[in-house]
């Protein structure tokens, strides 16, 4: 399933003003981590959801997801998407993924406009990788690399292959789509931001579960335009790890070397 399709809805069922339901969507096995369906297809879908019920003046500033649970792959599932508040300026809206009749995945959206304001502070970080010239990173082992990986080229710079006991938790590197999309949107960003592995796998000896809890990532508007065959650079650090949890803060650059987006993960690692 190529990214465009899993990324292509069909028309809601409206249940109030302010309410409606997508039925029957599904996943195909090919976006599979594990158990369950890759993070961030299911981010991405959440997204695609709620942004069409979005007005064309406001644009994404910050989305908030949960992975509550599993999400079993080639089975059907409803997106059911709400909004709490459109305001004069920003916009708020929530969406979750149920299947069987459990919540799945729920997410929380904020838009808003862009408007004249005199307070105005430049991001001026910048990386010092050198784009690379072909994807390096994990190699499609069967039973061993998660299936979704194959939809992404990921050239890492610095960090290591998970499961591999070392000392460093940070990644640099570069990801693209494997299979370029038509247009790139936001949907599609916030899927592809979600390829990399937890900073903390590296640094276990041996496979075993970790998983992603939440995850908060914060859009840059305006940016220049990007393309579906673009690199994105990547950087991301462990702030803190204990108890079998970590937080990690990554920063996304485009092809231009400017600041698209900030992300920030809770982890859980059972080793």
């Amino acid at each position: 399933m190529h990214i465009d399709e899993l990324l292509t809805l069909p028309q809601p069922e409206w249940i109030s003003d302010d309410k409606a339901v997508f039925y029957a969507l599904t996943i195909s096995a090919d976006w599979g981590q594990g158990r369950t369906a890759f993070g961030g297809a299911t981010a991405g879908v959440l997204f695609t959801a709620i942004n069409s019920l979005v007005g064309d003046d406001r644009v994404l500033r910050a989305f908030n997801t949960s992975f509550v649970g599993p999400i079993t792959l080639d089975a059907p599932f409803d997106v059911q998407v709400s909004k709490l508040r459109e305001g004069k300026n920003v916009s708020h809206f929530q969406g979750q993924i149920l299947q069987n009749g459990k919540v799945c995945v729920a997410s929380q959206a904020c838009f808003g406009v862009g408007r004249t304001s005199k307070i105005r502070v430049e991001n001026h970080e910048v990386h010092a990788m050198a784009p690379p010239r072909k994807a390096q990173f994990i190699p499609q082992i069967p039973k061993v690399t998660p299936k979704f990986l194959r939809h992404f080229d990921l050239a890492i710079a610095e960090g290591g292959v998970p499961f591999t006991g070392r000392q460093t938790h940070h990644y640099h590197g570069f990801m693209r789509f494997t299979k370029a999309p038509q247009t790139l949107t936001d949907g599609h960003l916030i899927t592809m931001i979600d390829a990399w592995p937890p900073t903390l796998l590296q640094m276990m000896k041996w496979p075993a579960p970790a998983s992603t809890v939440t995850w908060n990532i914060e859009f840059i508007h305006p940016h220049r335009p990007v393309s579906g065959e673009d690199w994105f650079a990547y950087q991301a650090h462990t702030r803190q790890a204990a108890d079998g949890y970590g937080h990690t803060e990554a920063t996304i650059w485009d092809k231009d070397n400017e600041v698209v987006a900030i992300s920030r993960q809770t982890v859980v690692v059972f080793d």
